[in-house]
């Protein structure tokens, strides 16, 4: 689905991923709108003081969320590390006045009763909306990944901040420039085996 280059050189300016930004919204609002969409998946919402961010992803969105995703769950197969993915989980905090859907998370380890995820990953496909690491931060998600252009960013929570990181600090060891350079490929199962072999070569 994704030729050589097109991730690399994609243009996020607004134009495929649907996204509106409501503001003056107070909390009920939000919570409002999340019992009119129901259990359906779209829109995805982010809420921020007083800002609500209504998104309705792209194919293109979707598909590269889900092919970072398969790769993410291949890397912790082969280093045996146990984790849960809970995709666009609802996370909210009412003192905080922040809400997000992320496009993909996960809780590493066996933690059944998880709260909040260790990490969530944001792609940025279009651009625009709400700032979504001034959410996060209230929520306590220990990392955070953007995806632009080709390149996954890195944002580890420190005390009340984010900060951009060289590497994962919840998955130690993965190499971010190595995962997105299997991504572009005619299809997820190509993605997969295509970083796999890759993972194979790389091992000590």
């Amino acid at each position: 689905m994704f030729a050589k280059g097109q991730l690399r050189d994609h243009d996020d300016t607004p134009l495929e991923d649907k996204i509106v930004v409501l503001r003056g919204l107070r909390w009920s609002d939000y919570q409002r709108m999340l019992e009119v969409r129901g259990d359906g998946p779209m829109p995805r919402l982010a809420y921020l003081e007083g800002q609500l961010e209504l998104m309705t992803p792209s194919k293109a969105r979707e598909s590269l969320t889900s092919r970072i995703g398969h790769l993410v769950a291949v890397w912790c197969l082969e280093q045996g590390i146990e984790f849960s993915a809970y995709g666009s989980w609802t996370l909210e905090k009412k003192e905080a006045e922040r809400g997000v859907e992320p496009d993909e998370c996960y809780v590493f380890g066996v933690e059944p009763e998880a709260q909040c995820p260790h990490l969530a990953i944001e792609v940025v496909w279009t651009s625009g909306g709400v700032r979504k690491l001034d959410i996060y931060q209230k929520l306590g998600v220990r990392e955070v990944w953007f995806w632009r252009k080709g390149r996954i960013t890195v944002h580890v929570l420190s005390a009340d901040q984010y900060l951009e990181a060289a590497t994962s600090y919840v998955l130690p060891g993965i190499d971010l420039v190595q995962l997105c350079g299997s991504l572009e490929r005619a299809s997820t199962s190509e993605a997969i085996r295509e970083y796999r072999t890759a993972l194979s070569q790389t091992k000590p």
